[in-house]
């Protein structure tokens, strides 16, 4: 079991996002939070999961060099991609109201990445799920955007609130990736990690 081969690691999640952190806890793995502030900027030569990638690897580097020989550092990024676009999280309700537009009636992807980094090694994965959203309401999404304020969610919404239940007619892939972490890879790939030592 994945407990007990992590028993002489120290894991480092590097997420303020409560759905993360609930999803490490439901995997009953021992953990610490730490946050350090970034500026999630991309060179714009890069598209679809090349982003969140770079992003996962960015929120890595302050950490770097305090990194013990047992720590194992997680840190990701979740983008939607639509119409070769990357939308991220919206600055207030109008963006938030565009944003949901355009997904209106319309598949998009949800990309997260994830980096773990040690002191001697950094390996990032990513996973892609396609969303398909009915034709919202205007009315439907100003209701939406008025009672869960989804500003701090990449695409402007959260697959399990209102607007997911009522609006979401097909999905392809991982739902909890959509949530903001792919954990069915992260419980893979720290198997791998720790098979490696």
């Amino acid at each position: 079991m994945l407990i007990q081969k992590l028993k002489n690691h120290h894991i480092i999640l590097a997420s303020g996002s409560p759905r993360r952190q609930e999803f490490f806890k439901n995997l009953g793995l021992d953990f610490e939070i730490r946050l350090k502030p970034i500026k999630e900027e991309y060179p714009p030569r890069l598209t679809h999961f090349e982003i969140s990638n770079y992003l996962a690897q960015l929120k890595a580097l302050p950490f770097k060099a305090e990194l013990k020989p047992n720590d194992i550092l997680i840190t990701s990024d979740t983008i939607v991609w639509h119409n070769n676009t990357a939308l991220g999280k919206p600055r207030d309700a109008n963006e938030a109201f565009s944003i949901l537009r355009t997904l209106s009636n319309a598949t998009h992807e949800v990309i997260t990445s994830v980096c773990f980094t040690t002191t001697t090694s950094e390996k990032t994965i990513h996973n892609i799920t396609k969303v398909t959203f009915k034709d919202l309401t205007d009315n439907e999404i100003l209701y939406y955007i008025k009672t869960c304020k989804p500003f701090d969610k990449a695409g402007a919404y959260g697959i399990q609130d209102w607007i997911g239940q009522i609006g979401v007619t097909r999905i392809e892939g991982s739902y909890f990736n959509v949530m903001g972490l792919p954990i069915h890879a992260v419980y893979k790939t720290l198997n791998d990690i720790v098979n490696a030592y």
